[in-house]
């Protein structure tokens, strides 16, 4: 019978038997699975990164995929820093099982170091969101939601969370507030994530919010399709041809804000060109 500690290493030796295969050459974008977060890349215009169950790749125009980072961690609440491109945040679980607690990486994502445990962790944050109105000030959920106020080295616990909570997006007009995409709907907390409001449509789950540079908000709910939040004023929708398939992940090109990307549940990497009105496959 195998024990616990050799299954963790037999999963670990298919994981880097798989990361390695990858790594040999360029592959076909479509064969990089359990995409976790995605950003435009500061070094490569027109290229993003995507942070993924083997580590963090690169997709380019082409339609090909390479490897960046130099190990193969599961990369989990991948959050570029606003206020510098190559100053990127993730959570996660090292090869070897665990939890990674925070990481950061200063070049891109090629090497990542850890600068927090977080509030009872090592945490493993599955969402995070690095605040534009104030880049210092960072959200996390592990336990409840956690707020950082020093770009990410300290860590307090605001609050419980909202209820089956799918992501989360710092204000980007205002540090303290932050949206909450949850399986019952868009929740707002103005206070730094310790009291919550619905704010979307009840039991209409609310899988992806994401702050844009303009101020607004986007937000996908599932089986009716993409809105943008403006600053002020009502909601607009923008695209709704999904069908069954929902965005979990998204990012704005910084150098042209209608060039947008973004994931779905099956880890497909899509295309905007007129700001989220009509999409396509990445590199098509």
């Amino acid at each position: 019978m195998r024990t616990r500690s050799s299954r963790m290493l037999l999963a670990s030796i298919a994981s880097l038997a798989f990361f390695v295969s990858l790594n040999a050459e360029e592959l076909p974008l479509g064969e990089v699975s359990h995409i976790h977060g995605i950003g435009f890349d500061p070094s490569k215009p027109g290229s993003v990164l995507l942070a993924t169950h083997y580590g963090v790749y690169r997709a380019n125009p082409n339609g090909m995929a390479e490897a960046v980072s130099t190990d193969a961690n599961d990369f989990m609440g991948f959050s570029p820093d606003p206020s510098n491109a190559r100053r990127l945040l993730a959570s996660g679980h090292p090869g070897q099982g665990g939890n990674m607690g925070v990481i950061l990486s200063t070049d891109g994502g090629v090497t990542w170091q850890k600068i927090a445990d977080g509030v009872g962790g090592p945490v493993d944050f599955h969402a995070m969101s690095v605040s534009r109105a104030d880049p210092k000030v960072i959200y996390g959920l592990y336990g409840g939601i956690q707020v950082s106020r020093d770009g990410g080295l300290s860590w307090s616990l605001a609050g419980p969370s909202p209820e089956r909570v799918i992501d989360l997006a710092a204000s980007p007009i205002a540090a303290d507030t932050v949206y909450a995409g949850t399986a019952g709907g868009l929740m707002q907390s103005a206070d730094a994530g310790v009291t919550w409001t619905l704010i979307g449509p009840k039991g209409q789950p609310a899988t992806l919010v994401e702050a844009m540079a303009d101020g607004s908000v986007y937000v996908f709910f599932a089986g009716i399709g993409l809105f943008q939040l403006p600053k002020d004023g009502q909601a607009v929708p923008l695209a709704s041809d999904f069908g069954d398939r929902y965005i979990l992940h998204l990012a704005a090109d910084p150098i042209d804000a209608t060039h947008l990307v973004a994931i779905t549940g099956e880890s497909a990497v899509l295309e905007s060109r007129d700001g989220g009105k009509t999409w396509q496959g990445f590199g098509q």
